[in-house]
């Protein structure tokens, strides 16, 4: 009788701990997010650093190279006003170091204007981009046609026969005073990932609190229940004989 009396209580318990643990782990990811921001900023405000072998992401750097052009790809699809493109993924083959490749920035599909491709020797400033992760939903690339929608460097670096790249990519960022028109167009500011980690630990701990609510008040109300007394028999009602 007792067990049956709390068997809303049991019941009620692990849905509490999966809130309560799912607003924790907001709360871990809200300082992680805003560690990184923080370093982002860091990053930005001061010069680029030369790139190591294990970079963080998002860090500005500095890498030395020559573009291979000829092994360009383009990745992702993106529209800037009416016009289709993506983005000119170009390996840089460096001295002593695996090639790295690097989102020189977006670029119309349908080519009107040149795009600028140096030549010789270049220091490529920008910021650090991890591999995407491949799961059952990842877009399917086209190698053979060199477009990708998924930053695997590895398997783009099979695609377009080269050593094993770097496992990470850069970003470049666009030079100082470039014109605003020139293609490829890179990005003059580094990326500020989006933080909703502080509204989801709040959404998850407040549905915890409304759980305990509700099952504080149908306690209550069932305790009341109980303790209210049958009603009397009418006095005035006829007796049976």
């Amino acid at each position: 009788m007792r067990l049956r009396r709390w068997a809303p209580v049991l019941a009620a318990l692990p849905v509490l701990a999966v809130l309560l643990a799912l607003g924790t782990w907001q709360v871990r990811r809200l300082h992680w997010k805003n560690d990184l921001l923080t370093a982002i900023a860091a990053s930005e405000a001061g010069p680029p650093t030369p790139l190591g072998a294990d970079p963080q992401p998002y860090a500005k750097v500095e890498a030395r190279g020559r573009f291979d052009s000829g092994r360009e790809a383009l990745l992702g699809l993106e529209v800037r006003g009416a016009i289709l493109g993506a983005h000119l993924l170009t390996p840089l083959l460096r001295e002593g170091a695996p090639p790295l490749l690097v989102d020189r920035g977006w670029v119309p599909l349908e080519r009107s204007v040149p795009i600028a491709r140096p030549e010789g020797e270049v220091a490529v400033t920008g910021y650090v981009r991890p591999a995407d992760e491949r799961d059952w939903n990842s877009p399917r690339d086209d190698a053979a046609g060199r477009r990708f929608y998924l930053f695997d460097p590895a398997a783009i670096g099979r695609a377009l026969d080269l050593p094993p790249p770097a496992p990470f990519g850069l970003v470049a960022l666009a030079a100082p005073g470039s014109p605003a028109g020139a293609l490829p167009a890179a990005p003059r500011t580094l990326p500020r990932p989006n933080n909703p980690h502080l509204g989801y630990a709040i959404t998850w701990y407040g549905l915890a609190v409304a759980l305990v609510g509700v099952l504080i008040a149908f306690m209550l109300r069932r305790e009341k229940g109980r303790a209210t007394p049958p009603d009397s028999v009418d006095a005035d009602a006829p007796h049976r004989p």
